[in-house]
Formats: C-alpha cells, structure tokens, sequence
C-alpha cells in the first residue's frame, strides 16, 4: 500500500516507482535496478570541504565547519565515469539505519558544525528519508536539507519530496542533453527529459536562491554540469536546453571541470576500448567556451580550476 505521507511506491510499499527505471522490485524480497533493498544502507557520514562555497562553506581548511554529507549505498544511474562507484555499483554494502537512528546522526552532524545535511545519492530511499528528516526537524534539526542527486528523478518523487517539504536545498546534475550519449555513458536514454522535467518541478517548489548573512545557501537550486572531454557541444546544449526552460537568474550554476579518467574501466587488449574518447582530461579550450556559453546566457554560479581533475578530492569510502 502507497504510503500517505509519501504518494510514490518506495522501499516498504511493494513495487517500486522511486526513480525512471521503474523497476517495479519488491525491495522487501529482492534489490532494486539500483541495488538496495528495504533497507538504508550509508557508507560514510563526514563534514565535507569539497562542494560549493555556500554548501561547505568558503574555507576548505576549516574543520570546525563544512557540508554535513551523508553518503549513501547503491544508485540508479550507471555512470561508467562514477567517482563513487565503489559505494555505487561494485555491489559493496552499507551501515544499515532505521529512519530514527539516522535522524540522530544529523542532529550530530548539526552539532559538530555542519552547515546543512547533506544527502548524496538518496532517491531510491526517497519515502524513508521523507520520514527520517521530519523525525529530524521534530527533535530539533534547524540546519537546510540538501537533496544531492544525480538528476535522474521522477517528477512525482520530486513533487511528493516538496511537498512534504523534505527538500530546502536541490544540489543537482544535469549531465546530458543527448539520449545517445546519456545511454552510452550512464545506460539512460531517458535521462535529458527526465532531468529537464524534474529541474522544473524543483526551481517551481523551492523559487530563487536564498542566502543567509553568511553567505550559506538556505533554499534553492544548484545545478551541476561536469564538461566532459569531447563532448563540448552536449555541454553547449545543456546550458541552453536550461535556459529555454528555467530562468537561470533563480538558479546557481556549477560548471565542473573535474572529470578524471581514473575511475573509468581499465581498457582490455582484446577488444576495442568503448570509452577512448573519454579517457583524457578536459582541455582548457573545451571548459573555457562552455564557460563562455554560461556567461552569455546571464548564468551565475561558480567555476572550477582544471587543477581539481583529480580523485584526491574524492572521499575514501
């Protein structure tokens, strides 16, 4: 049975419609398309330095503060590229957490001087996380939401979230804006129109960014694009598909420069390898006329330097 309080059939409601693939699982018996099971499985809970200045906040160096990022097992995407996908895709499992024992750990996280809580890779647990951060708000939680997503969301997931006001904060990527190259690189034809959709219905239920005193986001939407080497003109397309859509004035941009190679498939001798037109950096040439599209277009946001391409920014999981 559907869960009121959440509309979506999720982990404990039989099939599961969480997310596009739609798989239809009985989590209670077997994983998911993504993985996971009825349960919420977490690989790591830390204060993060590494994201946007007004999610982690402005100094990387300071300890006391940060993103108070919740890491989560499994995802429905199947990005070769993933950084991630030790805790994604290779089948590894996570600290399970009922709804209240992990409602504990962000009123701890809130305690040790996290700006915001952080949830990286969470749709596939969307109902449970629906209950676990209003059991959260209810003990004393005060700090925004921050729902980190891959883009790959169901409208319907995205509207029951905003509705139970879940959500303060959408920290979101848009990758693609070609079908074929969504599928060849994350096995999701569907992903530009499910992600063009779903931004929709997240700018609609939060409205424009808002800011505290010291600069930390309180409410809004952050949309992510990592130019990948290569593919220069999808990037072009994403800003400007964007910007047919949504007004980009109500939105902060983060164009990422930090795609490695590192964490790709190592290429076999005896075949061809699928993924040679990626297994290079981004050149300075391809990120600065993307950055050039974005500042046309009247974007606002933040840049990369192509220094950060590296996996030492990437938590050990």
């Amino acid at each position: 049975m559907t869960n009121k309080a959440f509309p979506v059939p999720g982990s404990r409601s039989g099939r599961c419609s969480l997310c596009p693939r739609m798989c239809g699982a009985d989590r209670r018996k077997r994983a998911g398309y993504c993985g996971a099971g009825a349960e919420m499985e977490v690989s790591k809970i830390m204060l993060h330095h590494w994201e946007e200045p007004p999610i982690s906040g402005p100094d990387p160096a300071d300890e006391g503060h940060g993103s108070g990022a919740v890491f989560f097992t499994h995802c429905s995407l199947g990005c070769v590229y993933c950084q991630n996908g030790k805790i994604s895709h290779e089948g590894s499992s996570g600290t399970v957490y009922t709804p209240r024992r992990l409602a504990r750990e962000f009123l701890k996280l809130e305690a040790s001087g996290a700006y915001n809580v952080n949830l990286v890779t969470p749709t596939h647990y969307a109902d449970l996380l629906c209950e676990t951060v209003r059991i959260a708000r209810k003990a004393g939680l005060t700090v925004p939401v921050v729902w980190n997503t891959g883009g790959y969301e169901r409208p319907e997931t995205v509207e029951a979230l905003t509705e139970a006001g879940t959500v303060d904060i959408w920290l979101t990527d848009f990758k693609y804006m070609s079908g074929d190259i969504s599928l060849q690189y994350s096995h999701a034809e569907d992903y530009p129109e499910r992600a063009m959709a779903s931004l929709v219905r997240m700018v609609r239920g939060t409205g424009p960014c808002v800011f505290g005193e010291d600069g930390m986001m309180k409410r809004g939407v952050v949309v992510r694009h990592l130019v990948l080497p290569g593919r220069r003109e999808d990037s072009l397309a994403v800003l400007r598909g964007i910007a047919e859509f949504v007004d980009v004035k109500s939105v902060r941009l983060s164009l990422m420069a930090q795609y490695t190679p590192d964490f790709l498939p190592p290429p076999r001798p005896d075949m061809p390898d699928p993924w040679q037109t990626i297994r290079r950096r981004v050149t300075t040439y391809e990120y600065e006329k993307v950055l050039e599209e974005a500042a046309r277009l009247g974007y606002e946001g933040w840049s990369q330097e192509r220094a950060s391409a590296t996996k030492r920014f990437t938590p050990d999981f």
